[in-house]
């Protein structure tokens, strides 16, 4: 089937169709050339603590061996932590070791964390004391035959990082009490394999090197499988999408606040920017804003990535407009659609325009991005990356016309086999090569392309496809809506009605002014019959709103009633 390719005459200058050759064959290679390369630079920062790239390569190294004494190659080692020195210490040292590496969100209940824990197989697991109770719950009902803890504080160090284990533990009582007893401490893991040999193990593009999980808002999550190749590949489109943009000899500097165990940072901070020479900046919590928007005024940055939810939040918090911003380069916003008003408060705020990028677990994950730098937003993902083609479906699985919505389709190097185990889904999502997103998008004449909304949130009024995210980018131009989310709900004259909850600034907001407000920028079928005013929305630990959860909730309340 011939792809056309628009997009292709609205690549930058000096950006190739292809990426050609990959120059490593696996990403623990890739890694540690660039530690070898800067090894005198800064590679990470955490509460005023930084190691360098040459301390990265060594205590991976060290972890590594450790590693192997104690698991076979391909053995698949379970990390559960937040955005820590560790992290990036661990994840290279699995790799090297030869291993599999699963990402495990440190806020799953103890069942979500059975699953993945059983579903991958792992054997080992890396895990921060704050949430080892619930693996205490579930231990004896998984194959993981060692455990290592760690504590937020462990790699800051001296007395600062021994006073702010003593204050998340004995003062905010932030660590429940938990009885691993054969678990081993990170620092005493790491002290025992600088004394063990490392054997540097070949590992090829075609072996996996991350199980990915993905979906476990929408049910139970599926282990994404992303092979070297997959990692690589990602990692060089990007590097040839960004161009001369980032200087490897000036230090880039990086702020991290999305977590790490989330593709979006595994790829594009811990792995492309550290491709850079970059300094990352981890933030721990970014939902303490007003400590976030401290650590920012400690640092002349130069890029960040993040969600729509984390750049509204700092452009919400007092003293973000007052930051230096005079060394930033670029802001990249995915995982959920970037909308209009944020976009357009935060280049007034910081004069750099948010450019909005697109993709998915399966995609490792950048498939598209908007040229970089973008002068303006423009409402679209952007373009198909290097070596990536997309294609607008229809549910017979038939090519769409240009601007016609459909199922957005991907084809790429850097597109998953399939889910580990999973051979029913496997086939439904991955057909010819081709991955089906589940999102509704439609193709420009020009090659951009603009993402309408997931198919199963969908809402049909009256036979009308209303897409929520063009409700809610309506209702946040409203300078006193700080968020918004709206779910169809059943109704029996039209189907279904549109229900928008809303977070405001402002406590003396109506019904009536939101609605007003929608009326002027909504044709009248997606204009919001219902308005709830929450103090928060439910969210996942990256910051996309849960439509599931408002959804359900109304099905709850309706059961009861």
């Amino acid at each position: 089937m011939k792809i056309d390719k628009p997009w292709l005459d609205q690549y930058n200058p000096g950006v190739p169709a292809e990426i050609g050759e990959l120059p490593y064959q696996n990403v623990a290679d890739m890694m540690v050339s660039a530690c070898q390369k800067y090894a005198d630079q800064t590679s990470f920062v955490n509460f005023g603590k930084g190691i360098s790239y040459g301390e990265l390569d060594q205590k991976s190294k060290q972890f590594a061996a450790y590693l192997q004494q104690h698991f076979n190659t391909g053995d698949v080692i379970a990390i559960m932590m937040p955005n820590v020195l560790q992290y990036p210490i661990a994840v290279l040292g699995i790799l090297r070791a030869g291993m599999i590496a699963t990402n495990i969100n440190p806020l799953y209940t103890p069942r979500e964390l059975k699953h993945q824990l059983n579903d991958s197989e792992a054997k080992g697991i890396l895990i921060i004391e704050n949430t080892a109770a619930s693996l205490q719950e579930v231990l004896d009902e998984t194959d993981v035959q060692q455990v290592i803890t760690t504590t937020i504080g462990e790699m800051v160090g001296g007395l600062k990082g021994l006073i702010m284990d003593f204050v998340i533990k004995r003062i905010k009582k932030m660590v429940p009490a938990f009885d691993l007893p054969q678990a081993k401490k990170f620092k005493d893991v790491l002290q025992a394999g600088q004394k063990l040999k490392f054997n540097k193990v070949k590992r090829n593009l075609d072996d996996v090197a991350f199980l990915q999980y993905t979906g476990g808002t929408t049910g139970v999550s599926k282990g994404a499988i992303l092979t070297n190749r997959n990692m690589v590949a990602n990692v060089m489109q990007v590097k040839l999408w960004i161009g001369s943009e980032l200087d490897d000899v000036k230090q880039e500097v990086a702020i991290t606040a999305l977590p790490l165990y989330h593709i979006f940072a595994l790829t594009a901070n811990m792995l492309t920017f550290s491709y850079y020479g970059a300094k990352n900046i981890l933030i721990t919590n970014p939902r303490d804003m007003p400590g976030f928007v401290k650590e920012l005024r400690q640092h002349k940055f130069t890029v960040m990535t993040g969600v729509n939810t984390l750049f509204n939040g700092l452009l919400n918090t007092p003293g973000f407009s007052d930051l230096d911003f005079s060394e930033f380069k670029f802001a990249l916003g995915g995982g959920m659609a970037v909308q209009k008003s944020t976009a357009e408060t935060w280049k007034k705020v910081t004069g750099i325009t948010l450019a909005e990028a697109y993709g998915l677990t399966e995609t490792s994950p950048a498939a598209c991005i908007n040229p970089i730098p973008l002068d303006n937003y423009n409402g679209t993902i952007g373009l198909p990356i290097p070596s990536t083609l997309c294609q607008i479906r229809d549910d017979n699985n038939q090519p769409l016309p240009v601007g016609e919505p459909g199922e957005l389709c991907i084809k790429g190097p850097q597109v998953s086999r399939g889910y580990l185990n999973r051979p029913k889904e496997t086939a439904a999502t991955f057909v010819d090569g081709w991955l089906k997103t589940g999102d509704i998008a439609i193709m420009t004449e020009e090659g951009y392309f603009k993402i309408v909304d997931r198919k199963k949130d969908m809402i049909l009024v009256s036979g009308f496809n209303v897409y929520p995210n063009e409700i809610e980018d309506a209702a946040t131009l409203h300078p006193n809506i700080i968020e918004a989310a709206a779910i169809g709900i059943p109704d029996e004259r039209s189907g279904e009605k549109i229900k928008l909850f809303v977070v405001s600034n402002d406590k003396d907001m109506t019904d009536e002014t939101v609605i007003d407000h929608c009326r002027k920028n909504l044709t009248g079928y997606k204009v919001p019959k219902i308005i709830e005013f929450r103090d928060e929305l439910p969210k996942t630990n990256v910051g996309k709103i849960l439509r599931k959860d408002l959804r359900n909730e109304e099905l709850s309340t309706k059961a009861v009633n």
